[in-house]
């Protein structure tokens, strides 16, 4: 199914009235950069594939403390390594604090000498139009999945079903500062430790270890176990 039909089924509009030049115009403007006289139209799908170097997934997500207070979670993902970056919690997502994590997204992407350009989020209110300027002088096009259609944020999605189930759902969190210090130890385990099917097993930042095959070593393996966040994570390692 290619995008137009895919957001013509979720509301009963073609893509191109449907989204203000976001995803819609990303892959007509794809359709023109490709050759080929039997092309007609470019999946989401291949979209996604062909351009998952400069591809981030960003979306809100909420949890709640102890006390009933609702704290909402901004965090982003490439899609070639998989790479997460949670860019902050609060209880407020307010314009400027949205704006400041476009920004500090920005420099950390810039540090690390990567070069996005397209970041697919959703339509919730709390993204405000200054974001996606700053994003724009990054050179970061910002575009817009199709309303009530979240497959087209699957990486993104998935990662916050993976942050849910391994650890919000096995945390009592008393507090913001409590949070946030539970979220970077799981953004450091994800992004080290976590092998990810998807990557081929590899880590984001850590290439695979060599494969042991001498067979002396196989059967003398020392594994040791360290523990995240008082067990609720635990990294396994080969001792010295």
């Amino acid at each position: 199914m290619v995008v137009g039909d895919a957001l013509a089924d979720a509301d009963g509009t073609e893509a191109s009235g449907v989204v203000q030049g976001d995803a819609g115009a990303v892959l007509r403007e794809g359709r023109r950069d490709r050759p080929g006289p039997k092309r007609t139209s470019t999946t989401w799908s291949t979209f996604l594939r062909s351009q998952a170097e400069a591809l981030l997934g960003c979306d809100f997500f909420e949890t709640r403390t102890l006390n009933g207070t609702r704290l909402y979670v901004l965090a982003v993902i490439e899609h070639a390594s998989r790479r997460i970056r949670v860019l902050g919690a609060t209880a407020r997502p307010t314009v400027s604090w949205v704006t400041q994590a476009a920004r500090n997204l920005a420099m950390d992407l810039d540090d690390a000498s990567r070069h996005a350009r397209f970041l697919i989020r959703d339509r919730d209110g709390k993204f405000p139009a200054l974001s996606d300027a700053v994003l724009a002088d990054a050179g970061i096009q910002v575009v817009r999945s199709g309303v009530r259609i979240p497959r087209m944020n699957a990486i993104m999605e998935r990662w916050i079903q993976s942050c849910r189930r391994e650890l919000l759902d096995r945390t009592l969190i008393w507090n913001q500062q409590h949070l946030l210090h539970a979220l970077r130890e799981y953004e450091r385990f994800y992004n080290t430790h976590r092998p990810h099917q998807g990557i081929d097993n590899a880590r984001p930042l850590q290439p695979l270890p060599q494969p042991a095959l001498d067979q002396a070593t196989l059967t003398h393996l020392d594994v040791r176990r360290r523990q995240r966040l008082g067990g609720i994570l635990n990294e396994y390692h080969h001792a010295a």
